[in-house]
């Protein structure tokens, strides 16, 4: 069925549904409108749905969110016994969040399957917890985490809390291309709780999940000795941290928060920014106004979600520094190796897990404590499936895990990246350097002092709708096919290609990579830097990310642009 019946037929299948028949009748004359809506559907990946608002096969709305939860409410009625566990559901400020939630745990109750549904919105990370603490089967997220306004998506957990890995979503895709939207139905609210296949959530969960991230505070004395002397600004960004980040951060003992009372509350138009990124420096314009204002160490925010963290300081001559995720990830795992070095907790086994277009700073800094470094894939769920597997074979014991894009994590109750423990991580790491008379941009500068500068940079290239698929995938394949032998004169010594499973070297040697299968391309230079290419699991772009390190700062910024220039002008050519 092309696109244009495809149209037609939800005309006429959903014309009991006035607004979605307004909304398709608003656009019949928009041919571009309706194919793009329509020339194919959401794509259920292992990050979930993701997408823009609206009516049609290819947007974010209750149809497409009943068709995926029927689909996984038939994958965990394949194995007897899994339904009674139930499946906790969570939602964030965006459009409709509530709504999408509310209709999958009912659309879950008409097909027999639990559902343990939050009273109101809660953070990603506390989802992730409540999947092991009320030991459910799987867990769902109605987030689009910091994308902008427009979009909304459907993320699925597993049982070990972190988010589902590939095979299981290949699963549940089949089922959902065998699914209709007819029989993807739902259960009448009150119906579902009279049988006790609806459970609604709160204040017990929520007590559990704060007492967890308290627990992973490093150096309680140095809280009690600073926590009071540490000024902090902190914006929520209209999301679901606002109330969670705020009880932690008081009852680990940090009394003097001021939050950025134009961003307190929830607000799905998210009116104060751009687009509720914390990795975006212009997010947390609001907090540094007030951070100057009022004379405070450190402004950080949260997304919708509060899954990622920003942060931006002052130096001391009050010039603002927005400190990027990569930066953050190296300041707070040297706060943990160093601090559990010197109190003795730190395990033999120690390990530290980040993604393989994270910095390799954060080895330099695993090497001088004795701790591994272990690369994953892109996608926290790949740190997740590490902490499980540590767990089972006691190779190693966790201790940190991050990724380059403002995800942080040090415990293992929690499976995702989490914005309320790294907060605190934050707070304390901030508390830790003010004692020492610095802020947290001098304790980068003595990291960059003693491992060397290590700078990035990252450039999306938007290639949306049906033809920009077509391009993602002519440009990787012409890459493969035709792999640069130098950028701007630096010679690549080595090419990692993640869909072959292959590291070649420059003069032919191969060997096999240790992580799964994926569509990325990562080229080893012989000045120590590195470039990695691959399609965004979460939006229509490819992204570049460009990694440069030498001993000074002016000349790793030199390297930095000169390599960024050649990558993108090599990428806009195959474009």
């Amino acid at each position: 069925m092309g696109y244009r019946e495809t149209y037609e037929s939800w005309l006429r299948d959903f014309s009991d549904d006035a607004e979605t028949v307004r909304e398709l009748q608003s656009i019949a004359g928009d041919e571009k409108e309706i194919e793009d809506r329509f020339y194919t559907e959401l794509s259920f990946g292992t990050a979930g749905l993701r997408g823009v608002l609206g009516a049609g096969t290819n947007r974010m709305n209750a149809y497409n969110v009943r068709r995926a939860t029927c689909a996984l409410a038939k994958y965990i009625l394949q194995e007897p016994g899994q339904a009674e566990r139930g499946v906790v559901i969570a939602y964030d400020s965006r459009r409709c969040s509530d709504t999408f939630a509310k209709q999958a745990a009912l659309t879950l109750a008409a097909r027999g399957v639990k559902a343990y549904l939050f009273e109101s919105l809660r953070p990603v990370p506390e989802l992730s917890f409540s999947v092991r603490h009320l030991r459910a089967i799987a867990g769902i997220v109605i987030t689009a985490s910091h994308n902008p306004r427009q979009y909304n998506g459907y993320k699925v957990y597993w049982e070990d809390g972190g988010q589902m890995p590939p095979e299981r979503a290949d699963q549940i895709l089949s089922l959902i291309h065998e699914t209709s939207y007819q029989e993807s139905t739902a259960m009448d609210e009150r119906e579902a709780m009279d049988k006790g296949l609806l459970t609604i959530i709160g204040k017990e969960v929520d007590d559990a999940y704060i007492a967890c991230v308290k627990k992973l505070s490093i150096s309680p004395e140095l809280i009690r000795e600073m926590g009071d002397q540490l000024r902090i600004v902190y914006t929520p960004l209209h999301g679901s941290g606002n109330v969670p980040v705020r009880r932690m951060l008081k009852e680990i003992g940090f009394s003097n928060v001021t939050v950025v009372p134009e961003q307190e509350l929830p607000d799905p138009d998210f009116p104060t920014v751009k687009v509720p990124n914390p990795e975006d420096p212009a997010a947390l314009a609001m907090g540094l106004e007030l951070q100057k204002k009022i004379g405070a160490d450190v402004v950080f925010g949260t997304d919708p979600d509060c899954d990622r963290v920003g942060i931006a300081v002052l130096d001391g001559e009050g010039s603002v520094h927005g400190l990027t995720g990569n930066q953050i990830g190296c300041l707070l795992l040297n706060y943990i190796l160093d601090r559990r070095n010197a109190l003795h907790t730190l395990p033999e086994n120690a390990a530290a897990v980040k993604s393989i277009v994270s910095t390799e700073m954060a080895r330099a800094i695993c090497e001088d404590y004795g701790c591994a470094m272990i690369d994953v894939l892109t996608g926290f769920k790949f740190i997740a499936e590490k902490i499980e597997q540590f767990s089972v074979t006691g190779e190693h014991t966790f201790v940190f895990g991050f990724e380059e894009s403002c995800g942080y994590l040090s415990g293992t109750e929690v499976r995702d990246k989490d914005g309320v423990n790294a907060a605190m991580l934050i707070a304390e790491t901030a508390a830790w350097y003010k004692k020492q008379g610095m802020t947290l941009y001098d304790g980068l500068q003595a990291l960059y002092g003693k491992y060397g500068y290590y700078d990035a940079k990252v450039t999306s290239f938007a290639l949306a709708g049906k033809d920009g698929l077509a391009q993602m995938a002519g440009l990787m394949k012409s890459l493969r096919e035709n792999a640069p032998a130098d950028f701007d004169g630096v010679k690549v010594t080595a090419v990692r290609d993640y869909a072959a499973g292959i590291r070649r070297t420059a003069d032919g040697a191969e060997e096999k990579l240790e992580q799964p299968e994926s569509n990325v391309l990562y080229y080893e230079l012989a000045n120590r830097g590195w470039i990695c290419v691959r399609p965004s699991g979460t939006e229509p772009k490819i992204k570049l990310y460009v990694n440069a390190v030498s001993g000074s700062a002016k000349e790793t910024a030199a390297m930095l642009t000169k390599l960024s220039d050649a990558a993108v002008a090599l990428l806009n050519s195959k474009i």
